[in-house]
């Protein structure tokens, strides 16, 4: 079998009437996304490659299934027998069923490392074809859950299977992978009960795996027995009551657009009507950002932010099937294997700090006198300067050294430098 683009398996036209599903009615069942998560690589009962996808149903809930590529070969062409037309069988011109290179004799890891960009690609396009098509009860038998999918390793197996997760910006190469993921463990700090059938419900002390961190504060997790979506408010890790991934505060902050309303429930929160112009200036992995309006700063829910320009169809939808998760200080009978608690810079100490950046901004925004040298009309830059002169490191940090110092007090850090006696 060669790795080209399949071929019919009957001739042009020759497809079975009874077999042409009828065009879905409105209120049917069907997918609105499939997201391939990434591939497991598995040993039982012999080694194999399966591929995880995430998919999204007419009701909002998420299921995570796993299928072969040869499941996937053989459903794809399936798909061009049952619409011949639209496969090109009767006039290439007429297609619109993208191509799937056929299997391999020996497929290995690098094999299924390559085709994760076609099968994103692949999906993306079959899920933008006539609903005749993409809502097809053939497509979505394919993709329900099946007994197998939520079978999970059990202690008995020799070898565990690997998990090999898609990048974070999508792009699937072979040199983007060069390891199995390890995925991270945390604990439950509280019960959780779950809303939803998307949902995972949580008891405190279980120790979950994180298969996805999800910047809404929503983490996909899976235990021995079960899988669902987490607040990851209610997750602590197992080594430190710090989130390790938690970026640092950038007070250029990002432009975003409120989707949705929210009004504060806590002090160092902000209440904000939809529609509202914002810049966020630091963003938590519990889904809860610092958000910046005018001199004013204050936590508000991730998931009610969209980028400037973007289209917020698809955050409305995670909105109506989830909502905001929780903060963590609104969980009661919090309970921490940690002694100290975890490491939080005040909203003062947000206010301060973006009010110096912004002030500092603000200067070397005005026309000032030019430096020697420099081109016509051009104002002079301060920490350019002091740049050329030699200056020491401090004086061309990108905002204010005492900026610096207060996010490093209050976060508890004290560092020497070399050559200075505390």
């Amino acid at each position: 079998m060669k790795a080209s683009d399949d071929a019919p398996a009957r001739p042009a036209g020759s497809a079975p009437q009874e077999g042409r599903p009828r065009s879905p009615a409105m209120g049917d069942t069907f997918i609105r996304h499939i997201a391939l998560l990434g591939f497991e690589k598995r040993f039982v009962p012999s080694q194999h490659y399966v591929y995880m996808f995430l998919v999204k149903w007419h009701d909002l809930s998420e299921k995570v299934v796993y299928r072969r590529f040869t499941e996937i070969y053989e459903f794809h062409k399936m798909l061009k027998e049952m619409f011949p037309i639209e496969a090109g069988d009767i006039n290439p011109e007429n297609r619109i069923i993208p191509h799937l290179p056929a299997p391999r004799w020996f497929d290995g890891q690098r094999a299924a490392e390559s085709r994760q960009g076609t099968l994103t690609e692949y999906y993306n396009t079959l899920m933008g074809l006539p609903v005749k098509i993409s809502r097809c009860p053939q497509l979505l038998d394919f993709f329900r859950v099946r007994p197998d999918d939520l079978k999970l390793p059990t202690d008995s197996q020799v070898k565990k299977p690997e998990t090999y997760l898609v990048p974070k910006d999508g792009k699937s190469s072979v040199t983007d992978i060069t390891g199995p993921i390890i995925l991270q463990t945390y604990r439950a700090i509280a019960d959780f009960e779950k809303t939803s059938s998307s949902q995972m419900a949580l008891a405190t002390g279980d120790v979950v795996d994180v298969v996805e961190k999800s910047e809404s504060g929503w983490w996909f997790c899976q235990t021995k027995t079960k899988r669902g979506w987490v607040p990851a408010s209610y997750l602590e890790p197992l080594d430190s009551p710090d989130e390790a991934e938690d970026p640092e505060p950038n007070y250029e902050g990002e432009p975003y657009v409120t989707i949705k309303a929210y009004t504060a429930e806590m002090e160092d929160e902000m209440s904000l009507q939809e529609g509202e112009a914002i810049e966020v200036i630091h963003k938590l992995l519990d889904g809860w950002w610092v958000v910046r309006k005018d001199d004013i700063t204050g936590y508000f829910p991730s998931m009610y932010l969209q980028k400037s320009g973007q289209d917020a169809a698809q955050a409305h939808r995670q909105i109506k099937s989830r909502g905001a998760p929780p903060r963590r200080s609104s969980i009661r009978n919090a309970h921490s294997i940690h002694q100290r608690s975890r490491k939080r810079l005040s909203q003062d100490t947000y206010r301060r700090n973006s009010v110096r950046f912004l002030q500092q901004r603000r200067r070397q925004a005005r026309p000032g006198p030019r430096s020697p040298g420099s081109p016509r009309g051009a104002a002079s830059d301060p920490a350019r300067e002091a740049t050329a002169r030699g200056a020491p490191a401090a004086q061309r940090r990108p905002y204010p050294a005492p900026m610096q110092r207060e996010h490093q007090a209050e976060a508890g850090v004290f560092r020497l430098r070399p050559g200075r006696l505390p």
